[in-house]
């Protein structure tokens, strides 16, 4: 289980990181080839979709991020 809650954190900070790559580079009217989709539905939908990839892989990175102190908790 400890694994997935590891991999489930990483996806959450490439999330993140996604986000606020496509939204710096918006400003220079370039975008992350994965992430070219995003402006299909106007400016306004893109930035909710970055503001969604942050939000939700900043959620995925709290909630799944084990730090040393609490795993030590949980083994006692």
């Amino acid at each position: 289980m400890d694994f997935i809650k590891s991999k489930l954190s990483s996806i959450g900070a490439l999330l993140v990181l996604f986000g606020i790559a496509s939204g710096v580079l918006s400003f220079f009217d370039y975008n992350l080839k994965l992430l070219m989709w995003v402006d299909i539905w106007g400016t306004t939908m893109g930035w909710v979709i970055r503001i969604a990839l942050i939000i939700v892989g900043a959620a995925l990175l709290f909630l799944f991020n084990k730090s040393e102190d609490q795993e030590a908790e949980t083994d006692h």
